[in-house]
């Protein structure tokens, strides 16, 4: 991936017999180490960086902060401030009955093959990887159905990838060809974002543009879809589906672009031990300062043009902190930061999406009756989606007759101190899981007595022999998708950078990591002096060779 730099080479020396042995010296340097030294250099006071946030965007943008440190020569010290007691941001894991051998994911679950710079961290940081849904049960012959809230209306079985191809081919015509066409295009038209003349951008919306993906972000799904041929029953059955099962949204609420990036799921994987994995080894190779448990309360800007950060870690005063630039990486909207003086570019406040997760373990399997199915048992993965004829439009609370967006059967585990194997399941819906809906898919028949002695009762109240573990998580998990054309401002005022404006464009680990990258050449090219010609060059090859 390339740079478009505006930065050069030294400035001008008062003596010009020093200037011409400097250059000479200079001339050596960048001959024999192919490197260019950064303005400023010589003085050695390290560039300080605060990065506000220890999610995707947080870690990438310090861990390549210090690549384009190192490589330019600069020194400089990285603050990363965590209000949380754990790196990862929403990637993070809990461990089944406690048990530090089982985790699961939950957050983010899964990347994909065309995730550049997750797929080339986890490679360079030798994490092992490990497919989508290796490790659950197999007990049933369907691995994926879509429930509409009254019948399976597609079911995918555990069998070769080719009869599953012909069965879509033969229920949809050249509806998923289309789709895997359509997807194809705009994935290669996004990914011309890594890559110069694009990258780095100041401007996502000039970006978007020169990647000719407005074309998609301007539009609905459906309306996306039915423009570029897909037929209405494979976009309800299938590609809504995904939509929902990743962003909990319908096809007439989320734009096109980030409907195409739910049908991006070739290669999925994830990282053994979780995801997190991969943002924590970035923040270690960054030699970044990490303080977990900090809240940051204020940003100060001061006449020097330095930045004064008030951070308090548990009960302890506030402290101050200065530093040369400052990078909000999260929502600015639920940071809860003072900014002073305002900013030059307030990004918009957007609704995120209220997401419940929950995930519990039980020796007893889904039960087929719920799902009125004729079948002993029902598929590991399901999905939702609306009945035909039903139509919500772009509402939010779109999930409709089936309650869920989506139930998946992760493993099988052996729960303490008992001689069976227990389900661990994940449920992602809109609202809380109620006790009689757990019970209810799970063919319970009896109620506990604490269950009916509470007033809304909850998983928590089901006997433990039904459920002996659970956790249960509300996430602000991604922004509403809604069509737009313009997006928010990467530099929100001199040395305030924003890295959370790409989630209304695409929301995912990759892009947030995307954004991470391109604040940090933006940071690391406003280091340098007026480019030639041959910083230029240079900038391009060192950033395909080594990023």
């Amino acid at each position: 991936m390339g740079y478009s730099s505006t930065t050069g080479a030294m400035g001008a020396f008062r003596s010009l017999f020093l200037f011409f042995w400097i250059t000479a010296w200079y001339s050596s340097l960048v001959y024999a180490d192919n490197q260019v030294p950064l303005r400023g250099a010589e003085e050695n006071q390290p560039k300080r960086i605060a990065v506000i946030g220890a999610g995707s965007g947080g870690a990438s943008t310090a861990h390549f902060l210090r690549k384009y440190a190192d490589y330019f020569k600069v020194p400089v010290n990285i603050t990363v401030y965590e209000r949380a007691s754990y790196v990862g941001g929403r990637s993070t894991t809990v461990n089944v009955f406690d048990d530090p051998s089982i985790p699961v994911e939950l957050g983010a679950s899964i990347f994909v093959e065309v995730n550049r710079n997750l797929v080339k961290a986890a490679k360079e940081f030798g994490l092992l990887t490990e497919t989508a849904f290796s490790a659950r049960p197999r007990d049933s012959d369907d691995s994926l159905g879509v429930w509409d809230g009254q019948r399976f209306v597609y079911q995918q079985q555990d069998t070769s990838f080719w009869w599953n191809i012909a069965k879509l081919l033969w229920k949809y015509g050249l509806a998923p060809v289309r789709t895997q066409r359509l997807m194809k295009q705009t994935v290669n038209k996004f990914l011309g974002l890594y890559e110069s003349p694009l990258f780095p951008f100041s401007s996502l919306s000039d970006a978007a543009n020169a990647a000719s993906l407005l074309d998609a972000t301007v539009s609905t799904g459906a309306e996306f879809l039915e423009r570029n041929g897909v037929s209405a029953d494979f976009s309800r059955e299938i590609i809504q589906a995904s939509t929902r099962v990743n962003y909990g949204q319908n096809l007439p609420l989320i734009h096109g672009l980030e409907t195409m990036v739910c049908m991006a799921a070739e290669g999925a994987i994830s990282i053994q031990g979780g995801n997190w994995r991969i943002f924590d080894a970035m923040l270690k190779a960054s030699g970044a300062e990490v303080r977990l448990n900090t809240s940051v309360a204020s940003i100060n800007q001061k006449e020097d043009g330095t930045l004064s950060v008030s951070s308090t870690t548990g009960h302890s005063a506030a402290e101050q902190s200065e530093f040369d630039e400052v990078v909000i990486a999260g929502p600015l909207q639920e940071a809860g930061l003072t900014i002073s003086p305002e900013l030059d570019h307030v990004p918009d406040r957007i609704p995120y999406v209220e997401l419940h997760v929950t995930l519990f373990a039980s020796p007893h399997r889904i039960s087929p009756q719920y799902f009125n199915s004729g079948a002993s048992s029902v598929p590991e993965t399901i999905l939702t989606t609306l009945p035909q004829g039903l139509d919500l439009g772009s509402r939010r609370d779109g999930v409709g007759p089936t309650g869920f967006w989506s139930i998946s059967t992760l493993q099988k585990v052996k729960a303490p101190s008992q001689s069976e194997e227990h389900y661990v399941y994940k449920i992602f819906s809109p609202q809380r899981l109620s006790a009689q809906f757990v019970a209810d898919i799970l063919g319970l028949d009896r109620e506990a007595e604490s269950t009916k002695a509470a007033t809304n009762p909850t998983i928590g109240d089901l006997p433990r022999e039904d459920v002996s573990w659970f956790y249960e998580k509300t996430w602000h998990s991604y922004p509403y998708l809604y069509p737009r054309v313009t997006f928010e401002e990467i530099s929100l005022a001199p040395h305030i950078w924003y890295t959370s404006g790409i989630e209304s464009f695409i929301s995912t680990m990759e892009t947030s990591s995307l954004m991470g990258k391109n604040v940090a050449a933006l940071i690391a090219r406003s280091w340098l002096d007026k480019p030639d010609q041959d910083t230029e060059e240079e900038w391009n090859h060192w950033d395909k060779a080594e990023l």
